[in-house]
């Protein structure tokens, strides 16, 4: 299990790249999450949603996401509460008071989604979440220390230089550890590391003398992490592409499945420009897109106290184009109605107005894995869909997809507006290159969009191989190949 000593240590990004060397290894590896908090969810082929982090362990691991490797995924919906998935479907929702007390609950199938893994894999890699020197959350913990402890799982503890105090809060850390979880603790990993590895190795004696700890690597800034799927929102901000087609999304609160704009940023002539609450939307832009949102109704107030329903409406009237993914179509369309407040207090919002459709929010929430075909182009795409509620109105007859063939989204009748609510869909290269074509004229070609993820993949494995100890990691889970 690699724990952090604090949030973005670079948990996910290790297991990865773990899962990937072990399972070059020929090994039958999977990745192992037991709670996750995070609107950035993936399908599963049974219907369920998992982090996107643990979807892309999968990837990593070569083998579909299941619901198992997440069993316990809560997605906040406001500033206390939050949607609780337990193995892929909705459990309740719970502000931090209730979801503390109703833990002990969901530890039974938090083992048995673990053993579940356990039973089919050689290896069986475990993120944990936070950090186990969270104290105040010790009682009654799934995430790190109290699932290991129940698991009977060896853990590695990783450090993050980048922000500084890495000697301490490794230190610090193990002092905090109760005798059941030091048992348990068996090596630690400095993470982020910029600079000549060298420089630190003076310290690597001082760490293991005051923790007991095997150091295990200093691991170097892995720099092609960036072309991996972002697992946070501030993982798309990258360099600006003066000249290139210019993509404008909104950072809205509650954003949602944010992976619908990865293959878009890795594009050479696409300059995708995320802004910030009191940033104009850019003149200049060829389309801005609505991303998904956890909570739609409030994202539009959100929307609107930034004043970017002004700016895209003007950019509208000036010609520019606008795409709506799942909560950013129901924000397209005139209204989105919440009789039960699934999502906030129950009531209505006006939407923007530039699609001629209505959403009503319901309970029964839709996951699935899809293939579809682009109306416009009959290209071929496939993703996924998680939403709640039902969308129609005259401009459904114009759909943007044909889903397994079924209708899905809406065309504006001059065509320059349009949503859907298929996630992913950019992740299809021939689609990705025809939608970019409308927008401009380009060249179209490059590395496919999976490959590419597949390739960093690879690389990440190579350069954790050529800086951790994998033989001793190997030894402390247990098995003879590393």
């Amino acid at each position: 299990m690699i724990q952090g000593t604090s949030s973005d240590a670079g948990k996910s990004l290790l297991v990865a790249g773990l899962c990937r060397h072990f399972t070059n290894q020929g090994l039958a590896v999977r990745p192992f999450k037991p709670q996750n908090m995070s609107n950035n969810a993936a399908a599963t082929a049974d219907g369920g949603e998992i982090g996107r982090a643990q979807a892309l362990q999968a990837l990593a691991c070569r083998v579909p996401p299941a619901v198992d490797m997440n069993p316990v995924l809560l997605k906040p919906t406001g500033e206390l509460g939050a949607q609780v998935i337990l193995q892929g479907q909705v459990l309740a929702r719970a502000d931090a008071r209730d979801y503390h007390a109703l833990k002990p609950r969901l530890l039974p199938a938090v083992l048995a989604s673990f053993d579940r893994l356990r039973a089919e894999a050689d290896l069986v890699i475990v993120e944990g979440a936070g950090s186990p020197a969270e104290v105040n959350l010790r009682d009654g913990d799934i995430a790190n220390m109290g699932f290991a402890v129940a698991a009977s799982v060896p853990v590695l503890l990783v450090g993050d230089i980048e922000r500084g105090g890495v000697i301490a809060s490794l230190v610090g850390t193990a002092a905090l550890l109760v005798p059941p979880e030091r048992a348990l603790t068996k090596g630690c990993i400095v993470n982020k590391f910029r600079g000549d590895p060298a420089l630190f190795d003076a310290a690597l004696p001082l760490i293991e003398a005051r923790t007991g700890l095997a150091s295990l690597g200093v691991v170097p800034w892995f720099t092609a992490a960036r072309e991996l799927p972002a697992e946070d929102v501030l993982g798309l901000i990258g360099a600006r592409r003066p000249g290139g087609i210019r993509i404008a999304v909104p950072r809205l609160p509650r954003i949602s499945n944010f992976d619908d704009l990865d293959p878009l940023r890795l594009e050479p002539d696409v300059d995708l420009v995320l802004l910030e609450p009191g940033e104009a939307l850019p003149g200049d832009t060829d389309l801005v897109l609505l991303p998904g949102s956890k909570a739609t109704r409030s994202d539009l107030e959100a929307l609107r106290a930034a004043g970017w329903d002004i700016d895209i409406l003007a950019h509208h009237r000036r010609g520019g184009r606008v795409l709506g993914l799942c909560g950013g179509f129901q924000m397209l369309g005139r209204a989105v109605h919440d009789p039960d407040g699934l999502e906030g207090p129950p009531g209505s919002s006006q939407g923007l107005g530039l699609l001629d459709v209505e959403t009503v929010l319901a309970p029964a929430k839709t996951v699935r894995q899809a293939k579809a075909m682009d109306v416009p182009s009959g290209l071929e795409v496939e993703g996924y869909e998680i939403h709640q509620g039902r969308t129609d109105g005259s401009d459904t007859q114009r759909p943007m997809l044909r889903i397994e063939g079924r209708p899905d989204g809406a065309i504006s009748a001059d065509g320059r507006v349009m949503g859907a609510y298929l996630h992913g869909l950019f992740a299809a290269d021939a689609f990705r290159h025809a939608f970019l074509g409308r927008l401009r004229e380009r060249p179209s070609g490059g590395e496919a969009y999976a490959a590419r993820i597949d390739r960093v993949l690879d690389e990440l494995a190579a350069h954790l191989a050529a800086h951790l100890d994998m033989r001793r990691i190997a030894a402390i889970a247990g098995i003879t190949r590393g």
